[in-house]
């Protein structure tokens, strides 16, 4: 029943809720407040990312054979299909990301017949881009509701302590990678586990899911909550210094630092003070030799495992490829057959920047839509933390909206060490940052109606003139 007639037409919008998202290109799809997604959908998704961050099969060998990740990849997709059926709902919200996305991935296959292998091309696609675009279609259009963005973001917080835990066993238990006894460098193994197989990605992983742990440390009230974040916090922390990964060092000073930046001049800034003394005093403790790894960074000669020449090298052979064929590129996913014919040599090895990866494999164009992807994700939590900054209702959603733009900074930082660029490690956090302006929407539009007592004017004193 409404209250609306010719006499008393509706209003254009309540002047008491967030404004609309009214501006160009930030337009949040209708279908975004719909009924939420089936939550059969939501937990197979769960379970996918335990599965791909934990692993357990390789402590089960009894569940290798299962195939779980396939197994729980397929109950995500059929289960949203049948309720997309259903429920009559559009295949996927059609944002402007989303349309990027798919013009990626059409170009990816466009420049297949080009590749200097489309059969390998082909492979690479099927087993592996597209089930990274499935999981992030799936993300995109499932957490669609603060309630599954919490549990998402503890989730992922809870599934980092096993990965922090055993890279601190690792190296107290003296379990590194092998390498020539006369190298002083000694990096521990990774964790076993697709996504964490070596130190290097060990590192990324704890920094991508980090500040979702600081976001929900700034969200709760609650002290047992609060200990436990702080916790798996420091382990994180440690964890990636542990990894000796130079990547992983200038991904965590850079996560720091945005956090810092944020709550400046919030009450959380004394939390900024902590932090800093504790890193502050733990300086000493660095492991050792750790200073002098670091220092390669800028004096790449001082390396003495050569991986920082030799990776500088291949990022010269990779800027010369991408001038040498700027269009289509050597075809996805072969950017190190490509490298190995511009050496002239047999050493297999990656791209190891993201930017160049993409570059490398579907030229200009590809890079171009990649870079416009990753903006418009940044766009999309920027887009929330404007509009819920000023609503206090909105206060958990704005620190999560922050956790997400401070991971997609990290992996803009890390993309410049590592070759991930079809990887879940950004199609995962793109997803959710998209899906964010999802739950804003949802949020706004089941925001209560303000008291009385914050409508009415208030009396004024006696004697004041009217």
């Amino acid at each position: 029943m409404t209250w609306h007639s010719r006499s008393h037409p509706a209003p254009a919008a309540e002047w008491w809720r967030p404004d609309p998202p009214t501006e160009v290109g930030e337009r949040v799809d209708p279908a975004a407040t719909a009924a939420p997604v089936s939550a059969v959908t939501f937990w197979a998704l769960m379970g996918f990312s335990f599965i791909a961050l934990v692993a357990p099969q390789e402590f089960f060998p009894v569940l290798a054979p299962l195939r779980i990740a396939l197994l729980t990849a397929s109950v995500a997709v059929v289960t949203y299909l049948v309720d997309v059926l259903v429920h009559r709902r559009p295949i996927t919200v059609l944002t402007r990301e989303i349309w990027i996305t798919a013009g990626l991935a059409a170009w990816a296959i466009v420049t297949v017949p080009l590749s200097l292998w489309p059969g390998g091309s082909v492979a690479f696609l099927v087993d592996f881009y597209f089930k990274s675009l499935a999981i992030f279609w799936l993300l995109a259009n499932t957490v669609t509701t603060l309630t599954r963005l919490r549990k998402v973001a503890w989730g992922l917080s809870l599934m980092a302590a096993p990965l922090a835990v055993t890279a601190v066993e690792n190296f107290l238990s003296g379990d590194f990678l092998p390498t020539a006894p006369r190298l002083a460098v000694k990096r521990i193994v990774g964790y076993d586990a697709p996504l964490t197989g070596n130190p290097n990605d060990l590192a990324l992983m704890l920094n991508l899911i980090l500040p979702l742990s600081v976001a929900l440390l700034l969200a709760t009230r609650r002290r047992a909550a609060r200990a436990i974040l702080l916790a798996l916090i420091g382990l994180d922390v440690v964890a990636v210094i542990l990894t000796f990964s130079r990547g992983g060092f200038l991904t965590l000073a850079a996560v720091l630092s945005m956090f810092l930046w944020k709550i400046r001049g919030r009450p959380e800034r004394r939390w900024a003070w902590v932090a800093l003394l504790v890193v502050l005093a733990c300086v000493p403790l660095l492991p050792s030799h750790y200073v002098d790894r670091i220092d390669t960074i800028t004096n790449l000669e001082s390396d003495p495992t050569r991986s920082a020449q030799l990776r500088w090298d291949d990022t010269v052979a990779s800027g010369r490829l991408v001038l040498a064929n700027p269009i289509v590129g050597a075809g996805v996913g072969m950017n190190v057959l490509a490298l190995v014919k511009e050496r002239g040599d047999n050493r297999w090895t990656a791209v190891h920047n993201v930017y160049l990866e993409i570059a490398v494999e579907l030229g200009l164009p590809g890079l171009v839509l990649f870079l416009l992807l990753l903006g418009g994700c940044f766009r999309s939590v920027r887009f929330v933390e404007r509009r819920s900054v000023a609503v206090p209702t909105l206060r958990e959603l704005l620190l999560l909206a922050e956790g997400l733009q401070v991971s997609l900074v990290a992996f803009t930082v890390a993309a410049l060490f590592h070759p991930v660029a079809y990887h879940l490690y950004f199609y995962y956090f793109a997803a959710l940052a998209l899906a964010v302006k999802a739950v804003y929407a949802v949020e706004t539009r089941n925001a209560p109606e303000p008291a009385l007592s914050t409508i009415l004017p208030r009396p004024t004193q006696k004697g004041a003139t009217q």
